[in-house]
């Protein structure tokens, strides 16, 4: 019995050991770090032929494609992150880069590009096509663009293809490995392990300074791999400052600095032009004047002229510049059809530039209005390469915008701004034919939002604000009890003088138009008009100096009276 007693004793120490000691196991093996180690392939499943993009410290939602050993990114990363500047024809398919000089092309799958016409080797294709997608060469991008971009090839099995591109510059966090340790997928021990973390190493913090988790942080090792380490096995944060070293190109200007007073001379025909002497002899302070030469004649880019050699001779004579200008106001004219065809754009380019340079001309002024919104890049791309042969001989490239507002935001004045001599904004038509409501042509507070809101996108020096020299006569009639409105006439500052004196209006001064105004009954109807005179436009022009703008352009000559012009000579009130 005795010796039963003690074998059960026995028996149930050593079933109490067996189970202390897999207890001991389970809790060892329980509060041991996993040993587990996933390749890089496994985590990011990244496809073969492709590589994944770490765009500053984010992996990014697009992967870059590997041909013959080069890495190339997708067009619409490329204009949307890096570069606005790389432009498409997709119907012709060529690839346009414009810079301040030249104007560089490609096309897929060819091992050279166009530079200003002239063919050079490039020894790999600058873009390619792949499954209908369009990618440029990530080296031909950083040529051009402020980014800079480190690639690590997969060198080894389980490792990927990745390419980390830095495009923000700035303050980034970052620690030092103090400690032996490993990089996991997850905030926990257990977790997959994806790289030995040897002492010294540097790495980057991640989510505002890495995201405490499980006594973990997010942390973005040198060569793009992400993942959590333990906080205890890391130093204190610190900020370094990544540093751009690219060095943007540098848009030159034709304009020669001095203050613009700009006037545009309406040429229907050549016998038209014989009218400058006349019309300019009634005129003060004048610097500039710009006739309506040119028109958008037909969808293949060709243009008509009127231009004469002979009014420019005149126009220097009197120590005048003439800005020629091109308009896209013709009948069956498509301008996004112009604008987006490389072929039409380039003839309409270079037709201008050849009749400027013909007869001396010493600018172009571009007026093309009421653009659809689709076509705003091509517009802007046409403005880059006509700026290129402007700069290379010597023309002014000034171009003619509606007041900045959120409906033509497309025009890009910022764009415009940096390309063009002048960005001339047309501060009139604030009301115009066809509103719904009468009222001024140009209040001054059109004219001073029209200041503020073109100097946050374009440098003051290149700023031209235009006034008007006419206004409009306004008719309110009453049909079946419905106000009907529509503008009379549009007269010139004369005939509105002569309309109100007709009808034996007066006018008083309305300190919140800066204008004059009357009002006035005849044949059962009702007439209003905002005048502009000597004194509106005083007090227009009175905002642009004080805004120090590049000058004031005036639509048009022959409308204004003879008293406008001491103001603009700075002898008026």
């Amino acid at each position: 019995m005795e010796r039963r007693a003690k074998q059960a004793v026995i028996g149930t120490l050593l079933v109490l050991v067996l189970i202390l000691v897999l207890g001991g196991i389970t809790l060892v093996k329980y509060l041991s770090p996993g040993k587990e180690v996933m390749s890089l392939a496994d985590y990011y499943h990244v496809p073969a032929g492709e590589a994944m993009i770490i765009l500053d410290d984010k992996i990014y939602e697009k992967n870059a494609i590997i041909a013959g050993g080069q890495l190339y990114v997708d067009f619409d990363t490329v204009v949307q992150r890096f570069n606005k500047r790389f432009y498409w024809d997709g119907v012709e398919q060529v690839l346009i880069y414009t810079t301040p000089t030249e104007v560089i092309k490609a096309r897929p799958q060819e091992n050279f590009i166009e530079i200003n016409g002239g063919k050079e080797e490039y020894g790999r294709p600058a873009i390619m096509e792949k499954n209908g997608v369009l990618y440029l060469l990530l080296d031909f991008v950083a040529e051009y663009s402020d980014i800079s971009y480190r690639a690590y090839p997969a060198e080894m099995e389980g490792t990927i293809q990745r390419v980390l591109i830095t495009s923000v510059y700035g303050d980034y966090l970052y620690t030092n490995v103090v400690k032996e340790t490993q990089l996991r997928t997850d905030a926990d021990r257990k977790s997959p392990i994806l790289k030995q973390m040897e002492k010294g190493e540097k790495l980057m913090l991640l989510d505002g300074g890495g995201s405490q988790k499980n006594g973990y942080m997010t942390v973005m090792t040198e060569d793009g791999v992400r993942g959590y380490i333990l906080n205890k096995c890391v130093s204190e944060g610190y900020y370094e400052r990544l540093v751009s070293d690219f060095e943007a190109p540098v848009y030159t200007s034709t304009a020669d600095g001095e203050e613009v007073m700009l006037v545009w001379h309406v040429v229907t025909n050549s016998t038209a032009n014989g009218n400058l002497t006349g019309l300019i002899a009634n005129t003060r302070g004048v610097t500039t004047v710009s006739p309506t030469w040119f028109s958008i004649a037909s969808n293949d880019g060709a243009i008509s002229s009127l231009a004469d050699s002979g009014y420019v001779d005149t126009a220097h004579g009197l120590g005048l510049k003439v800005w020629g200008l091109v308009d896209n106001f013709g009948e069956n004219i498509d301008s996004y059809a112009i604008l987006s065809s490389t072929t039409s754009r380039e003839r309409l380019e270079k037709e201008l530039v050849s009749v400027a340079l013909s007869c001396g001309m010493d600018g172009i002024n571009i007026d093309f209005e009421s653009l659809p919104v689709e076509a705003g890049p091509h517009f802007i791309q046409f403005l880059r390469e006509l700026s290129v042969s402007c700069r290379k001989y010597g023309l002014v490239l000034a171009v003619d915008n509606y007041v900045p507002a959120g409906y033509n935001r497309y025009y890009d004045f910022a764009e415009q701004g940096v390309i063009a001599d002048y960005v001339i904004i047309m501060a009139y038509d604030e009301h115009y034919s066809g509103s719904a409501e009468a009222g001024s042509v140009s209040s001054i507070s059109y004219v001073e939002n029209a200041i503020r809101d073109t100097k946050e996108m374009v440098p003051a020096e290149k700023v031209i604000i235009a006034l008007p020299f006419y206004t409009r006569l306004w008719k309110e009639t009453d049909v079946d009890g419905v106000t009907v409105l529509r503008v009379e006439r549009t007269p010139g500052m004369a005939d509105a003088a002569a309309i109100l004196k007709e009808n034996n209006a007066v006018a008083e001064w309305d300190e919140t138009t800066c204008q004059y105004y009357a009002e006035y009954d005849k044949d059962g109807a009702h007439y209003r008009i905002w005048l502009e005179d000597a004194r509106s436009l005083s007090e227009k022009a009175k905002r642009v100096w004080e805004a120090k703008l590049a000058g004031i352009g005036a639509w048009r000559l022959g409308l204004e009276t003879r008293d406008v012009w001491d103001i603009f000579a700075g002898e008026g009130e």
